[in-house]
């Protein structure tokens, strides 16, 4: 057995059984299988494709902060990368404004907080909505009149009393006091008159949070005035910048990526403007998530998109941080059923971030990314106790 020196005891013990991430501790074991002679174990490495061996389950690696990402396939030479904006989807942002000229008279909601579909978050007492209430009551006495009207020319003209006219002249004027009744009330519920009459409603659209808040108790406002914003987190997609020649490259559908702190979050194409903006020179590329991933309205993010050049190249990239070494040999921790194997790889050029495999992997392996190098200390581990 090799005997090995104060300093490299020393770092082994550092590492061996005990990480503690985020309060939580994650206890990693290393297992190897007996020795074998060299030829059986060549044998059994160029038939698995893997190396050591570490059992970890699901619970210790989010314990650990581990984040893992399948294997990207295509060229990493015809990969685009482009800054982007996470924005609301027309369906994910709305803006609530007052309805009439008026007063605020009460504010329910700050900003932060949260707001439900179809929730008054402010009342505004207004001469409109009191001119729209009297309105609408003044439709439905008509209505009530030309109802009874018509009821009674009915009966009369039932037992040959009065003439056909008659009857259709009540008919009419029932028809023209329902029509008036139902402008009125539409324009009432457009204008959320509330039941008195005094004030009209703040209503949101969309549930969400308060974005943004710029309604003051007493004050006046005009109608049109914006008053409160609301996003709603789960409804955005990402504008990525990118040349008007990169633009030629991508298609509907094509497969992108976000990355942040916590990992990649899968994107697609969803659309390409057909021009360019005049000041920037740039097209504007509009990203599906597949996953909201802690991305919030007017983040800056930074988006890697697989063409169709870089779909068709062949060839795999990874996470540069998911490389490590052991042994003077790069390898990348690649997800089993009991953990991670330590899968060694040949690694091409590399760019922004990203490395090309030439080796080792498969398109679709679930591998370890960011904190991989946490894998490679608890190996270590394992190296010295066995």
């Amino acid at each position: 057995m090799k005997k090995l020196t104060y300093q490299q005891r020393l770092l082994a013990g550092a590492a061996a059984a005990v990480i503690v991430l985020g309060g939580g501790f994650a206890v990693w074991t290393a297992t190897r299988a007996p020795e074998k002679a060299p030829e059986a174990h060549a044998e059994e490495e160029e038939a698995h494709g893997a190396g050591e061996a570490l059992e970890m389950d699901a619970a210790r690696i989010q314990a650990a902060g581990i984040v893992l990402a399948p294997v990207g396939s295509g060229s990493l030479s015809a990969e685009i990368v482009a800054q982007g904006t996470v924005v609301g989807t027309p369906q994910g942002e709305a803006v609530l404004a007052a309805r009439a000229d008026g007063v605020i008279s009460r504010v329910t909601l700050r900003l932060g907080d949260s707001v439900g579909a179809g929730q008054t978050v402010a009342l505004i007492e207004s001469r409109e909505a009191s001119t729209i209430a009297a309105e609408r009551a003044a439709a439905q006495a008509r209505l009530t009149a030309a109802r009874q009207a018509f009821a009674r020319e009915q009966r009369l003209f039932n037992a040959r009393i009065t003439a056909r006219q008659d009857l259709e002249a009540a008919q009419t004027a029932l028809a023209e006091a329902e029509a008036e009744s139902r402008r009125t009330s539409s324009a009432a519920a457009a204008a959320r008159v509330s039941a008195d009459g005094r004030s009209t409603g703040v209503v949101s659209p969309i549930s969400g949070r308060v974005t943004a808040a710029n309604a003051t108790l007493g004050s006046f406002v005009t109608a049109g005035t914006e008053l409160f914003r609301v996003a709603n987190a789960t409804q955005i997609e990402i504008q990525a910048s990118v040349s008007a020649e990169d633009a030629g490259r991508i298609a509907p559908g094509d497969r992108a990526s976000i990355n942040l702190p916590e990992g990649e979050v899968l994107a697609t194409v969803r659309s390409i403007t057909p021009g360019v903006n005049a000041e920037s020179r740039a097209a504007t590329v509009i990203l599906s998530l597949a996953g909201v991933g802690g991305l919030r309205p007017g983040q800056a993010v930074s988006v890697r998109i697989y063409s169709r050049d870089a779909q068709g190249a062949g060839g795999i990239s990874v996470p540069e941080e998911a490389i490590q070494t052991v042994e003077g040999r790069e390898v990348v921790f690649v997800r089993n059923a009991k953990g991670f194997s330590a899968v060694p790889v040949i690694v091409g050029q590399r760019s922004a971030g990203r490395a090309q495999i030439t080796s080792g992997l498969s398109a679709g392996q679930i591998i370890a990314t960011r904190n991989a190098f946490l894998l490679k200390a608890a190996l270590g581990a394992g190296e010295v106790e066995h």
